[in-house]
């Protein structure tokens, strides 16, 4: 490439993968890229360049750091800024105690036993999808609801809220759709709940998360303090209402692009699961990447990055890299081992990826029951991506059944 590509790149359609990925991955796995922020920085596109700098202390989440790339357009770097990482940009040993503390409440127990009530309430908005008529939007009747209220119900936050999570999850993930100062006000009145939120724990528990991790705090010395648990209740409400909300309508369009996939799944219900996980890895429209900045000079991909670089992880074009997938650019249900990358890897790998694969199993079965006959509304290659965001998405995705 003769001059600077402007990234993320721009999709053929909402379900096909740029072309630049498979031509960096064969020709240039460490490219430059020009940010919406006009900042430079490289691109890792392959799977083991992409694993390797997820899983090295040396590459770090200290995006505010002098001379790092801005994201966005935002002043303030939106979701990756230093206001809002929070623990994600932690470090060394704390960020090791912080994954801990989180880890003893955030545990595989606790979403199972969430997950009768995320197929009741599942089940009630495809019940409530169907009867307002066809043609129906999944993403506003099922993709977006069902992620919120899994998290608010993890959290002990209202239902009624969540109009005002989406809004403000979508201010911070923001690289291009709002200016500055609707970001800054729309994250003043986040963290003003919050802090609310958290004291009322204090002075009533409940089962929730946030009741137990506000106890834990009680009793630690130097654990986390006031301003990291609310930073922490707020990375888990961005991530489990945004992602997840995304990846319903993408995965359900992925599997009703190609008819045979759904009838496959209505065939064999033991395919939902690695179904869930090549989604995972198939999905060719998930936004941004991981961004990272390099503390030390090290070697990725042949060449010597050197320290204060920054560096863009493409994990989904690492998922779609022919050395470490058979037929990548195919969408095999029954695909094992599937060692995606999409919840990233290392240190910092999602911390909620549980919960999310329980979810898109979850839905993805009561639609398989439910709607059997269930199709896109229009051509798949007519469906729109959301703009202007960290995290990828549809706008719409049109069904009728």
């Amino acid at each position: 490439m003769t001059e600077t590509p402007a990234y993320p790149f721009r999709n053929p359609t909402a379900l096909e993968p740029p072309q630049e990925w498979a031509e960096l991955r064969a020709g240039c796995p460490v490219a430059p890229i020009r940010l919406a922020s006009g900042d430079t920085a490289l691109l890792l596109t392959r799977y083991d360049d992409v694993k390797q700098t997820l899983s090295d202390p040396r590459f770090t989440r200290q995006l505010d750091a002098e001379g790092a790339a801005r994201v966005t357009a935002n002043e303030s770097g939106g979701v990756f800024g230093s206001g809002v990482a929070g623990a994600g940009a932690m470090t060394g040993d704390d960020h090791r105690a912080w994954r801990q503390l989180v880890g003893r409440a955030f545990t595989a127990k606790r979403v199972l036993a969430m997950q009768p009530r995320i197929e009741a309430m599942a089940v009630r908005l495809v019940e409530g999808m169907t009867a307002a008529g066809q043609p129906a939007d999944l993403v506003s009747a099922v993709g977006f609801p069902l992620p919120v209220w899994a998290i608010c119900d993890l959290l002990g936050v209202p239902d009624s809220d969540r109009e005002k999570f989406a809004y403000w999850s979508d201010t911070m993930l923001s690289m291009t759709r709002f200016a500055q100062e609707e970001i800054d006000t729309a994250q003043a009145e986040f963290d003003a709940y919050l802090r609310a939120h958290v004291e009322a724990k204090r002075a009533q528990p409940g089962e929730d998360l946030l009741s137990e991790l506000a106890a834990m705090v009680e009793g630690l010395d130097g654990g986390l303090t006031e301003q990291l648990l609310t930073m922490t209740a707020k990375g888990l409400l961005v991530a489990g209402h945004e992602t997840t909300a995304n990846m319903i309508g993408k995965m359900v369009s992925m599997l009703l692009a190609d008819r045979s996939r759904w009838e496959a799944l209505l065939a064999d219900r033991a395919l939902v699961r690695p179904a869930v996980e090549e989604a995972l890895r198939f999905d060719a429209n998930p936004g941004f990447g991981m961004p990272r900045y390099l503390s030390e000079e090290v070697e990725v991909g042949g060449e010597a990055l050197p320290a204060g670089t920054t560096v863009i992880c493409s994990m989904a074009s690492a998922n779609r890299d022919e050395r470490q997938f058979e037929q990548a650019d195919r969408m095999r249900l029954d695909r094992s081992p599937n060692p995606h990358l999409a919840f990233g890897a290392g240190p910092h790998s999602c911390l909620g990826q549980a919960l999310a694969r329980t979810e898109l199993q979850t839905v993805l079965k009561v639609l398989l029951d439910r709607l059997p006959t269930l199709e896109l509304a229009v051509p798949a290659a007519g469906l729109r991506r959301r703009e202007g965001l960290i995290v990828g998405g549809l706008e719409q995705v049109p069904v009728r059944w």
